[in-house]
């Protein structure tokens, strides 16, 4: 008999606490179920861009269309996660200022192919940001220009 005794006790104790967990945590008047305005969107430091074709010459009229042209279609597609710093936009368009617009698109082509190199940790310095640096100075055929940094080197802004 007392072992049948400890069982209903047991039985007891047990839907008490089944009770307790199930009504504390119930929903209240109050507290009504909603929905939740939660943001899933990554938190960036989007560039804020100019999509205007304003310019003074002619040249900077078709640097700033193909410029456009790569935003709008490639950029805002793809989101801003390009590895180099500065972007391939900005390699672009600083490309066609240190040369002209023919090798500049040369440089651009390879600097697209360089970006989907998986194995481009091992050639190229990295800012603080973790970006890896790789200017277009270093692709204009001029000695002078170009400033060779160790792949381990950090670059700061200094």
């Amino acid at each position: 008999m007392p072992g049948h005794c400890l069982t209903h006790i047991k039985l007891y104790i047990f839907f008490i606490t089944i009770h307790f967990t199930t009504s504390a945590f119930c929903q209240i008047s109050n507290l009504k179920w909603h929905k939740a305005d939660l943001s899933y969107e990554k938190m960036s430091q989007f560039r804020q861009r100019n999509y205007s074709f304003d310019a003074e010459t002619p040249g900077e009229f078709i640097k700033k269309s193909f410029v456009n042209a790569y935003w709008f279609f490639i950029s805002d597609v793809d989101g801003d996660n390009c590895a180099f710093e500065p972007s391939c936009s900005a390699f672009f368009s600083d490309a066609i200022d240190e040369t002209n617009i023919f090798q500049a698109t040369v440089m651009f082509s390879d600097r697209l192919t360089r970006d989907l190199n998986p194995g481009k940790s091992n050639n190229y310095p990295r800012e603080k940001s973790g970006h890896y640096f790789d200017p277009p100075d270093n692709y204009t055929l001029e000695p002078g220009k170009i400033h060779y940094l160790p792949p381990t080197y950090v670059v700061t802004d200094e």
